[in-house]
């Protein structure tokens, strides 16, 4: 059902004091009303021409927090770190044109990780659409494949149906992220206000219905099987998941792995754990899911960074895929038992089915697997991951791994892209889930920073992270100012070597080191260290500082951590470290790298290992 005004009791206050349904106000009013509605109480928004009427509307909020970013893709990605972070929508709006189209990436990003967002953008007025008008974009139909769902509103009296849907939409079942296009007359037109309470989409109906003969078919060969493994991903996360899996294992004794997206899905300290697989994941990893007998693949996709080439993906094992989207079952990898529903009721049950059969929770000890488990150990034991240190030189790893000793593991850590991305999941342990908020199925630079303002504003209380590379970091580095002039205290290490450190990588695997364009500083003078973001971070009024030696690295993040404000670490690196476990794309686990492979003139490289032609 819903309240409108004709039938709204006319001095019931429901949306602030002194505003009651059935009030008259402008389309932009009816908005932040609806948002409060909706348990709004943050937004990154950078006003413009065609969004004004909704920002002076912000202003009269006494609930909504309007942070302003200093770009839109910075503000974007800001929303999308306060919602892998909390789970809620994240909430972001700009202007027209320009303005929304700077948002775009964020809105793939949030779409490729089902990451709910709901996003907010000015339109010209309605008669000036199709006319090429100052600043018009089609934001419709440029987002429509990137979407869960878009509006162009048309008339101010379907706001509050619109905002109840989109809210619903990016949140229920496979998160992601919604589009409202508003023309600047539908802001400005006078309307009632009234609330939806009740959505009705004829076509969508994210609840799933448990198939409980799916569900005990599944008891039944996880009972049979001698090597099983659990695969999970950003679907145990989304799906608040993460106890029901622990207990899961803890009742069956079945070694976990994750993808990027599940990292804290189970805690990676715990004894079952072997961490993340695919392309720089553990060996034991690795192993575990392609020779398993049967595969529990848990709100996951199958995607080619963890799989490598598809078809020999657990080439000799059966597969129980749980996800909540239909259209990931057998989209990727073809399965033995498919079930769509969603993953924490399917655990609850399976949980209640071992119980009934005498499966008993345990933290260690367990009677079943006991071989299998003593192999996966043997993996652990005699294949972890290694690195090499420099004389002279801070190992990016290194690093990382301090980082993890002085917090004891208790901070929010958002990244950048790149190898940087790579040695914070590799060698930070994260036992929470929604701790690692990175790009991941976009893989989009520049993320780190804003997303770690998002972060902080959720969870003031608690350490936020930064890790970055300095190719990454300097693409929304402007995000330095809303940290000071808004009072975010977020703390950013880059690991700089001065270049694109993932693709010198792949040009030292595929091309014989051969540089094209990789390299960040100063061509006419390269040993200069460039830019210099001690200075750069000065005139943010920033702390920041450079540190060259690894007897620096405790003291500076300890620093650092004890800043009230903002502040970097800008940690020079050698850029000729690369990212190991290593398997090239388009191949297979028994590809792996796992060591540096020495050139003919003692560099580090690759040799001459043969590479599929996929990256």
């Amino acid at each position: 059902m819903s309240t409108k005004p004709s039938d709204a009791p006319k001095t019931a206050a429901t949306s602030g004091e002194g505003t009651n349904v059935g009030d008259v106000m402008p389309g932009a009013e009816v908005l932040v009303k609806c948002m409060e509605r909706e348990g709004v109480e943050l937004i990154f928004a950078y006003p413009g021409g065609a969004s004004m009427p909704m920002h002076q509307a912000l202003t009269k909020s006494q609930q909504i927090r309007t942070v302003l970013p200093r770009h839109e893709q910075g503000g974007s990605f800001a929303a999308e770190g306060y919602a892998r972070a909390t789970g809620k929508a994240g909430v972001c709006m700009g202007t027209s044109g320009p303005g929304a189209t700077n948002m775009v990436t964020s809105i793939a990003d949030a779409y490729l990780d089902s990451t709910p967002l709901v996003v907010i953008t000015g339109q010209v007025p309605t008669f000036m659409i199709g006319r090429g008008a100052f600043q018009e974009t089609d934001f419709f139909g440029v987002t429509l494949p990137i979407v869960k769902h878009s509006y162009l509103v048309t008339d101010s009296n379907e706001i509050p149906r619109i905002v109840k849907e989109a809210f619903h939409i990016a949140q229920s079942g496979r998160p992601g992220p919604v589009v409202i296009d508003m023309p600047k007359d539908v802001q400005e037109r006078a309307t009632k206000l009234w609330f939806a309470e009740k959505v009705e989409l004829k076509g969508y109906n994210p609840k799933r219905v448990l198939d409980e003969a799916a569900i005990e078919e599944a008891v039944a060969m996880i009972m049979k099987a001698e090597r099983p493994v659990i695969y999970c991903g950003g679907g145990i996360i989304s799906g608040e998941a993460s106890g029901a899996l622990l207990e899961f294992m803890e009742r069956t004794g079945i070694p976990a792995t994750s993808t990027l997206m599940g990292v804290g899905g189970f805690p990676e300290t715990h004894p079952l754990s072997i961490k993340w697989l695919g392309m720089h994941g553990s060996v034991a990893a690795n192993n575990a899911a392609n020779e398993a007998d049967l595969l529990l693949a848990l709100g996951v996709r199958f995607d080619d960074r963890v799989t490598g080439k598809v078809e020999k993906f657990c080439e000799h094992g059966t597969i129980i895929h749980v996800d909540i989207d239909n259209a990931e079952i057998n989209k990727n990898k073809l399965v033995r038992l498919p079930i769509v529903a969603d993953i924490g009721e399917a655990l609850k049950r399976v949980n209640e089915l071992l119980e009934k059969a005498g499966w008993t929770r345990k933290t260690s000890g367990w009677p079943q697997y006991g071989a299998w488990r003593e192999q996966v150990d043997a993996w652990k034991r005699d294949q972890p991951m290694t690195y090499e240190e420099e004389p002279g030189r801070i190992a990016p790893q290194w690093v990382i791994e301090k980082l993890y000793e002085v917090t004891k593991g208790d901070i929010f850590m958002t990244t950048g892209v790149g190898q940087h991305q790579m040695w914070a999941a590799q060698w930070f342990h994260f036992d929470k889930p929604r701790r690692l908020i990175t790009s991941l199925g976009l893989g989009s630079m520049g993320y780190g920073l804003p997303a770690s303002l998002g972060v902080k504003c959720a969870f003031p209380e608690t350490e936020v992270v930064n890790i970055d590379g300095d190719g990454s970091f300097l693409m929304n580095v402007q995000e330095l100012a809303t940290a000071i002039a808004e009072n975010i205290p977020i703390k950013c290490i880059i690991l700089n070597n001065q270049h694109l450190g993932m693709v010198v990588q792949w040009e030292d695997l595929k091309y014989k080191s051969n540089r094209a364009h990789t390299f960040l500083g100063k061509l006419h003078a390269p040993t200069d260290i460039y830019p210099d973001y001690v200075k750069m971070c000065e005139s943010f009024e920033v702390p920041c500082e450079r540190i060259f030696l690894k007897e620096d690295v405790v003291p500076a993040i300890e620093r650092m951590l004890a800043s009230k404000t903002a502040y970097v670490l800008d940690v020079m690196v050698p850029y000729t470290e690369h990212v190991l476990p290593m398997i090239p794309g388009g191949m297979t686990y028994k590809d792996i790298i796992t060591k540096p492979i020495r050139n003919a003139d003692g560099t580090k490289g690759f040799g001459d290992i043969k590479v599929a032609t996929a990256l």
